[in-house]
């Protein structure tokens, strides 16, 4: 059943509406008729919804039944990840959105090859975004990932202050390793918690920012024996914490 996003909630009467690009969708790829049933997602729940009238380029839906089973991942985790070159990012997007990823912050970072300008950065968010609704949909999530603005160091450590477990990928850390397992950093990780994951570009993070990650709080993490390019690490993490976490359940 095919899954959309609502932007504006139910009416008292269980009724909503859908319009935009994903009416077109409905109307002209799927061919969708009154009495069809899709599932729609408000306010972070899904329900079983029904089309009742399309007309004007709109949708119009009833809501049938109670909210749907949650497939969220019970933590919150965030990935902070250094640009890297090329269409890498929209892969770390689509398929970290797959594994649960609840947010992503680009990070320009020291060994960052790639450099956004104003005009740039807003293009490729736009479609990060775009990307991350539309795997949100295939995967059956009740949220759309956020994207942020591309930020830089600083701005990282002082977003890293609203998360309750802050967590980086050093590549030298995994070298000599002294980077603790990730079972053995989310053993006090309770459900509901915000986690925030860093990872380098190409080339890793450098001595200076790992020294400044480590100074705010940033603890470094093993991510097996062998070295990842810096689109796999953040999707080797993400399984990682889903097996630990919702292997529990």
């Amino acid at each position: 059943m095919q899954r959309y996003f609502l932007n504006d909630p139910f009416d008292g009467d269980s009724l909503a509406i859908i319009s935009g690009e994903d009416a077109r969708h409905i109307m002209k790829v799927m061919r969708m008729s009154e009495g069809a049933k899709i599932i729609a997602v408000s306010g972070g729940e899904a329900f079983e919804s029904e089309i009742t009238a399309l007309a004007d380029g709109e949708v119009e839906i009833r809501r049938l039944g109670d909210a749907l089973p949650s497939n969220e991942m019970p933590v919150h985790v965030t990935v902070a990840a250094g640009l890297p070159k090329g269409d890498k990012l929209d892969l770390v997007v689509q398929k970290g959105t797959e594994l649960g990823m609840s947010g992503l912050v680009p990070f320009e970072a020291e060994r960052s090859i790639v450099k956004w300008d104003n005009k740039k950065s807003g293009k490729k968010i736009e479609r990060l975004r775009k990307i991350a609704k539309e795997a949100a949909e295939q995967s059956h999530r009740n949220i759309i990932p956020g994207i942020s603005e591309v930020t830089g160091l600083d701005g990282l450590v002082r977003l890293a202050e609203s998360f309750d477990l802050l967590l980086i990928a050093d590549e030298e850390a995994a070298k000599d390793r002294s980077g603790g397992s990730i079972a053995a950093h989310l053993e006090n990780v309770y459900h509901g918690q915000k986690v925030l994951a860093v990872f380098g570009p190409e080339g890793g993070i450098s001595r200076k920012e790992a020294d400044r990650f480590r100074e705010a709080g940033f603890s470094p993490i093993a991510l097996g024996p062998r070295i990842l390019r810096a689109e796999t690490a953040p999707l080797y993490a993400l399984s990682a914490i889903s097996s630990e976490i919702e292997g529990k359940r």
